[in-house]
């Protein structure tokens, strides 16, 4: 099966079993952010965290650890990208790599520009737009 580079969302959740289900709650945020629908089915990758990993490991099969993953843009970077969403302060939402999110302020939904990166932080970064570009081009 291939998983694709860019998921619609991205979050950590726990599974619990309810009624000889186990079940995965998804965050309101990724339905309100329009990626996902409710009632739609969509196929769902499992991956462990750190800590599962960390509970699973002893001292006769040491593992390496993980480094935590760093965000997959970087301060001063450019990109051209579509503007995906409207946030609820009015800034347009982009996504990149792994479903990371870009805030870009004064874009409307669907535009295309190139933006420059003025700030990553661990879950989100923030960006300038630094042209805005034609469907055509």
């Amino acid at each position: 099966m291939e998983i694709s580079k860019e998921p619609r969302c991205l979050f950590s959740g726990k599974v619990e079993e309810r009624d000889g289900s186990y079940i995965v709650e998804v965050p309101e945020q990724e339905l309100s952010l329009g990626e996902l629908q409710a009632g739609e089915t969509y196929r769902v990758a499992v991956l462990p965290s750190p800590a599962t990993n960390e509970a699973k490991n002893t001292d006769a099969n040491p593992q390496p650890e993980q480094a935590p993953q760093t965000p997959p843009v970087e301060e001063g970077e450019q990109r051209t990208v579509e503007i995906e969403d409207i946030g609820d302060q009015g800034d347009g939402i982009t996504r990149v790599e792994r479903g990371f999110v870009v805030i870009v302020p004064d874009t409307k939904q669907t535009e295309r520009v190139t933006i420059e990166i003025t700030d990553v932080r661990e879950n989100v970064a923030f960006a300038e737009v630094v042209e805005r570009v034609s469907y055509y081009e």
